[in-house]
């Protein structure tokens, strides 16, 4: 018999399959332009935006039980637009906002859980970084998978949600740290030299090279196995 966990799983990581196109398909405007040390002012705008995240999440998770469980994907919607606007103000001190694409506000918000789903996206050819575009389908699909997998998150979250005080304080502790994860990922991308594939790919295919990348195309095949923006 189909175990009933199966179909929860699947339509909680087609809810949050869903909920990731929304986000990464707004990308933010911000008025934030190109300064001298975008490190410093990054690490300031990130522990903002990790107090703020903290502070919703540990708030929506203050209902105990099956209350709670009804806050579970406007928790991860709300967190996620407070990265996301994170992501477009970096991009922002690093004066790259007018080229700001979903696939790198996916990539960035996303690529430290989920590196191995991403590592077609963002690929990194030597001292460039090859940003591929999707189709729509594809981004979909690749929505859909990384549902799936945060759809785990879900599950964690909502066992926490069970122990009124100590499981609020352990989600906003979560979500202060992912969201510095996501400003670290967004300064070291930004910080490297991008090139955009003018071609837009499916993720079943192997993602081609943009024209300008074609030098480093060794580099490139070498690094496809998962290895994408360098790690601190």
């Amino acid at each position: 018999m189909p175990d009933p966990d199966d179909g929860r799983r699947a339509r909680a990581g087609a809810a949050v399959g869903d909920a990731i196109v929304e986000i990464v398909s707004r990308v933010p405007a911000t008025r934030r332009t190109a300064v001298t040390d975008p490190e410093r002012e990054m690490r300031r705008l990130a522990r903002q935006a990790a107090r703020r995240a903290a502070v919703v999440s540990g708030g929506l998770s203050l209902p105990p039980g099956p209350l709670g469980m009804l806050t579970l994907v406007p928790d991860l919607v709300a967190i996620w637009r407070i990265q996301s606007q994170l992501v477009a103000d970096i991009a922002g001190l690093h004066g790259r906002s007018a080229s700001l694409s979903r696939e790198q506000m996916l990539y960035c918000l996303f690529r430290h859980a989920a590196s191995q789903l991403l590592r077609d996206v963002v690929v990194r050819a030597g001292q460039r970084v090859v940003v591929h575009r999707l189709t729509s389908g594809a981004m979909r699909t690749l929505a859909a998978r990384l549902g799936v997998q945060l759809s785990g998150q879900m599950v964690a979250k909502a066992a926490s949600r069970w122990v009124p005080g100590v499981g609020a304080a352990a989600v906003a502790a979560y979500a202060w740290w992912d969201t510095e994860r996501v400003a670290r990922t967004a300064h070291e991308l930004f910080s490297r030299d991008l090139v955009v594939d003018a071609q837009a790919v499916d993720v079943t295919d192997a993602p081609r090279e943009a024209p300008e990348a074609r030098p480093a195309r060794g580099a490139a095949r070498r690094l496809r196995g998962g290895v994408d923006a360098p790690s601190p």
